[in-house]
């Protein structure tokens, strides 16, 4: 190893701290200052259940969105369909000509905005354009999209996808978000077709081509613009992609060091790159458009993220900021052939836990190449709408109340009052137990205890701290819903 070399390797080696992206119960975050951004926000966290779409041209290989574009070393990024998966030239070539195929003539937005509002959810996130760059959008800053003659489906009356989406949500009476990916590896001024794609990364230097990068910034913020301006009201902007940031050199470096440290070979398999988008003056053009509108610059610590975003996962606690688990409902994040989609059972507990914890569910169905969803996804929505006209005063507009859950009662708390205890029944458990325990909280005096689903004033006694419930035999008979039984207390002895 020459001495060069060796000097490198001490300097990022030596005296910084561990960098990497955080994980989300630890993360940093930076309150939001503007008022109507806060009363935004605030209204969001009642929302408590949302719906994710990732859907493109990538759904008639169902593969995983976008990334087997990626020259990565991760098993997410294999490169298996197609006539030449070992030819990267050839793969991305013929991956950028599913344009050309691509015609969901199923589509019909309408039946998926109903069946989300009879479910119970409250808000959508639809994928405007993902890292592939394929816009879903009658966008005018390219032509890699839904509407170009390129496209069989651009003659149809419904092109413009996004818009036909945010429509038929808002018509239903729900929030609406779009989710745009940052990075664009379609985009000629993020990928320069004189470099090779080295990772997810711009693949040429952003400061020795400033000029080059100027222009992808002003191609990223057109196309955003045009999503605040001319798709009706937005509520969240949803940026993917926090790989594109600003980075110090420090960090940079700090970066390096831990990747060196974590493979032993010393293959990196992406860098970290500094490419700063002017994220703040984005963020006070959209709201020009859109007042009060919530960005979430996801990954990325600063202000532009007004709530985190734990990916596919339920963190261990609650959490002191805003947040949303999204969660992939069956299959992957993009549409999976007999895909296999949670129970009624797993679905409902998951909302619950969430919810407990002070955070919003963000459910991602993934619809197919004909542009239509599949038979369990409607299902999954059918029991969550069925056990949340049951037990929505438990969920929405709630608040997490510690300890927040013992063993298999989640709890959450009303402005009013109201205490809730949520029984999570177990795999087998198909009946209300005849008494059930709480052993953290209890009732005050003259509390009304009941079962949500019935108006049956409840016995129960105290017991130490907490208190014992005992359930009568006809509700037990006859329960209220399935999965998950709610003890709901008027007021709890402080």
């Amino acid at each position: 190893m020459g001495k060069s070399i060796v000097l490198l390797l001490f300097i990022l080696l030596n005296g910084f701290v561990t960098f990497g992206q955080a994980v989300y119960e630890d993360e940093r975050y930076v309150p939001e200052t503007d008022p109507q951004v806060l009363k935004k926000l605030g209204e969001w966290q009642n929302l408590k259940f949302g719906l994710l779409m990732h859907w493109g041209t990538y759904s008639q290989w169902g593969i995983v969105e976008s990334w087997s574009l990626c020259p990565e070393d991760e098993g997410w990024c294999k490169r298996e369909k197609g006539a030449n998966p070992k030819d990267y030239n050839a793969y991305k070539k013929e991956y950028e000509a599913l344009q050309t195929t691509f015609n969901p003539v199923g589509f019909d937005p309408s039946r998926w905005a109903t069946a989300a509002k009879e479910a119970g959810m409250k808000y959508v996130v639809f994928t405007t354009k993902h890292h592939d760059g394929f816009s879903m959008f009658d966008s005018k800053y390219t032509d890699y999209k839904i509407t170009s003659d390129k496209c069989p489906f651009h003659s149809n009356p419904k092109a413009n996808i996004a818009k036909e989406v945010f429509s038929a949500f808002r018509a239903e009476g729900l929030w609406t978000g779009a989710y745009f990916s940052k990075p664009d590896w379609n985009c000629k001024d993020y990928w320069d077709p004189y470099f090779p794609p080295l990772d997810r990364n711009v693949n040429y230097d952003p400061s020795l081509y400033p000029e080059k990068w100027n222009k992808y910034i002003e191609f990223t913020h057109n196309q955003i613009m045009e999503l605040m301006s001319d798709y009706g009201k937005m509520d969240i902007l949803w940026l993917d992609g926090g790989w594109v940031e600003k980075n110090s050199k420090e960090s940079i470096a700090t970066w390096y060091k831990q990747q060196i440290e974590s493979t032993p070979s010393g293959f990196l398999k992406h860098r970290i790159v500094n490419q700063e988008i002017r994220m703040d003056e984005l963020a006070a053009k959209v709201r020009t458009k859109q007042p009060g509108l919530i960005v979430v610059d996801r990954a990325v610590h600063g202000k532009n993220q007004n709530y985190l975003t734990p990916e596919n996962r339920v963190p261990e606690k609650t959490l002191p900021y805003p947040w949303e688990s999204c969660i992939i409902s069956g299959g992957g994040w993009s549409f999976t052939p007999n895909a296999k989609y949670m129970s009624g059972r797993e679905g409902i507990h998951t909302l619950i836990d969430i919810v407990a914890k002070g955070g919003n569910l963000l459910l991602n169905i993934a619809p197919g190449p004909d542009g239509t969803w599949q038979q369990g996804a409607y299902d999954l929505l059918k029991a969550y709408g069925s056990w949340l006209k049951v037990n929505g005063e438990a969920i929405y507009n709630s608040k997490a109340i510690p300890p927040f859950k013992e063993n298999n009662i989640c709890m959450t708390q009303q402005e009013n009052g109201n205490v809730y205890f949520l029984y999570l029944a177990g795999k087998d458990e198909v009946n209300i137990p005849d008494k059930i325990v709480i052993k953290s909280m209890q009732p005050a005096k003259g509390a009304k205890v009941t079962i949500l689903g019935s108006k049956v004033a409840l016995k129960w006694k105290a017991e130490g701290e907490g208190f014992i419930v005992s359930i009568p035999e006809n509700l037990r008979k006859i329960k209220p819903c399935d999965y998950a039984w709610t003890i709901k207390v008027s007021k709890i002895r402080i």
